[in-house]
């Protein structure tokens, strides 16, 4: 994985909260009650994003610089810079698993929206930090 560090910015919400948006990521967006909370939640929505496009087969763009984003408009509480491992790509391996335990995988993946590789993908890169 290779990590690069996107801009995001951080907007003042109507109902008091912030909301949280990538200019270099259609769709990638966030928010949170205060700003800490929103910056916490930002770099979570990127991490997110950044797995499925990867897993979509989408090119993955450069991030921008912070210089060359236009000028702040009002509304706006922040700008921040916020890191993402961009996955490697992906290569195919074989498994061999317990059929009980592979149907409890499938099953699980399914209820979350993933799929079988998401999903292992996911239980590894937990038991490999600790998380």
């Amino acid at each position: 994985m290779a990590l690069r560090h996107y801009p995001a910015i951080i907007e003042r919400a109507d109902d008091g909260g912030y909301g949280v948006f990538f200019p270099d990521l259609d769709g990638c967006t966030s928010g949170g009650d205060t700003l800490q909370e929103a910056a916490r939640n930002a770099a979570e929505a990127l991490a997110l994003h950044l797995e499925g496009m990867a897993e979509e087969g989408y090119p993955i763009p450069e991030p921008s610089e912070l210089d060359a984003l236009p000028p702040p408009e009002s509304g706006e509480a922040m700008r921040l810079l916020v890191p993402g491992d961009v996955p490697g790509r992906a290569v195919r391996a074989n498994l061999s698993l317990e059929e009980g335990l592979l149907a409890r995988i499938d099953a699980a993946a399914a209820a979350r929206g993933m799929t079988r590789s998401a999903f292992v993908a996911e239980a590894a890169r937990r038991m490999l930090t600790g998380g």
